[in-house]
Parts: structure tokens; sequence; C-alpha cells
């Protein structure tokens, strides 16, 4: 098995819809805004080859939107889906198993292209089987106010008229040494996925815990729909880390790609940060 980081791109959103009740004056320490309250964040999928599979997690927010959408969002720096790919030697036709951790626009948007002459839309992974939670499939069908625009049609729709998606009910084995798990407090039907790694656990965070900063429990976002459920399942979750020394791969954090979580006084916390290349490099060295 090979696992590479995937960088598509960073992004700004306003830093109080990151950390919900956290107060500024506290969170601009750690994750400094600029002077309209935008704080960066990245972009950044998972790519895991097993030798059959070329397993992608999510895509980022795609191209097809308008320059008004775009104008909200900031995308700056990365590659690229097709650059991030390339880096590593794959294409988009390459991906067999296209895996979203759920349709929130940031995270499936890159799935969906226009067709040659934007008379609609088709797969920007052809070869790919798109895979979803039934849950998340339904919510964003019938979304509830507070997640309404963050679900597109034309990001959604096209998975399902193409005939290549199909629906995760449960915490499964997607394939050996891949394991999908489904959460409920960001978006309900978030899948997480955990992967079995050069005899490590490697997690790839999503929206459960978007950031480092954002291990404490009380750190939690704006856009999580049951914010109770957040705290839970994150509580649930660092323990099981901590315990099994997993590491967190982190979807939108811009400064820091990976961590291990120690415990403190105050809870568990971030014990190093690395990237993926890093750490692996630095454990083959070790075994030589």
């Amino acid at each position: 098995m090979k696992v590479y980081s995937i960088h598509i791109s960073d992004f700004k959103i306003d830093g109080g819809a990151m950390f919900g009740v956290v107060p500024k004056v506290i969170w601009n320490k750690q994750y400094p805004s600029d002077e309209e309250n935008l704080c960066s964040w990245a972009l950044r999928s998972i790519l895991v080859d097993t030798g059959e599979q070329k397993i992608l997690v999510d895509n980022g927010y795609g191209e097809k939107q308008d320059e008004k959408f775009f104008s909200h969002v900031h995308l700056h720096g990365g590659l690229g889906i097709d650059g991030a790919l390339a880096k590593h030697g794959y294409t988009r036709h390459d991906i067999t198993d296209m895996v979203l951790t759920h349709l929130h626009t940031d995270h499936c948007g890159g799935g969906v292209q226009y067709n040659p002459d934007r008379t609609g839309f088709e797969l920007t992974f052809p070869n790919a089987t798109y895979w979803i939670s039934r849950q998340q499939w339904e919510s964003a069908l019938n979304p509830n106010r507070r997640e309404a625009d963050a679900f597109l049609s034309e990001n959604i729709m096209p998975m399902m008229e193409s005939g290549q998606l199909k629906f995760i009910e449960k915490n499964q084995t997607l394939y050996p040494g891949f394991d999908v798990r489904i959460y409920n407090g960001h978006t309900i039907g978030q899948l997480i996925p955990f992967i079995q790694y050069s005899g490590k656990t490697v997690v790839y965070m999503g929206d459960l815990i978007p950031s480092t900063v954002h291990i404490p429990l009380a750190w939690n976002m704006s856009y999580d729909v049951q914010p109770l459920e957040t705290l839970k399942e994150k509580e649930a979750f660092l323990k099981e880390a901590l315990q099994n020394d997993y590491i967190l791969f982190f979807e939108h954090d811009v400064y820091h790609e990976c961590c291990t979580v120690k415990e403190t006084p105050r809870g568990i916390r971030v014990k190093e940060t690395f990237t993926l290349e890093e750490y692996f490099k630095k454990e083959t060295t070790r075994a030589q």
C-alpha cells in the first residue's frame, strides 16, 4: 500500500464560523485572521493506492462555480487536483474509488465538472465508484435550513445520474486496510476513513476535527448541526486515538498536515506535528 497527501488548494473563510463559541481574542492567537476576519485553511485530500484500488478521499471545491461564488472562498495555493495527483504519478483517470466524507461543497465540488461543450455535467473521475453514506445522501436531498446552502445540486445529482454512486450504510471495511466509520455531529452521516498503513492507523479527519486547533473539546465549528454530538464523538475518538497512537491527518489545517496526541493536565492535546512523508521516511530510516 502507498498513501499520499494531495494538496488541492487553500481557501479563506470566516474565523468566527470555524471556531464557534471560542472568542476571537483566544482563537486569533492560535489561527491568525486578516483584517476581514478571514483565516486560511487547506483543502487536502488523501490518496490510498492498494495496488488494485486507487482511493481518493474528498476533492475540494472544483472549478465549475461562477466568479461570484469563488470571490467568497478566495482559493489560493496548492497544485489543483491534476497537479497534486501528477506529483505522485497519477491522473484522475487512475482513480478507482472516490470516497466522500460528506457533501458540503468544499468536500465534493471537485468530483463533478462541466462536459466539454458546457451543456451539462460529467464526473471528474470517470473510472471511479463514488462512495457516500446513505444517511448523508438523504440529508443532502432533504437538507435542514442550516445546511441547505452547502448542498449544491450540480455537485450531487450528476453522481446519481452517472450510475457510479454507491452507498455505505454502516461502519465497515471498504477494502482491506481501509475502513470507514459514520459520525453525525458535523453533518448527518459523515464518513471518516481509518487507513492501516505501515503498522500505523492514519485517520482522515474530515470535519470531525478539521485542524490541530480543534482538538480541545470546546473548539468546534459553528457549522456543526449537532454540536453536543460533536463533543461526544470527539471525546470518544480522541481517547481511542491516544490509546492506539493514531496519526491524525487534517483536511483543513493549513499549518500542520498530521499529528499524534498525548494526555496533558488540560486534556488530550497535540504531541507532535509532521507530514505523512516526513513521518514514514523517519520510520523507514529507524528500521534500517
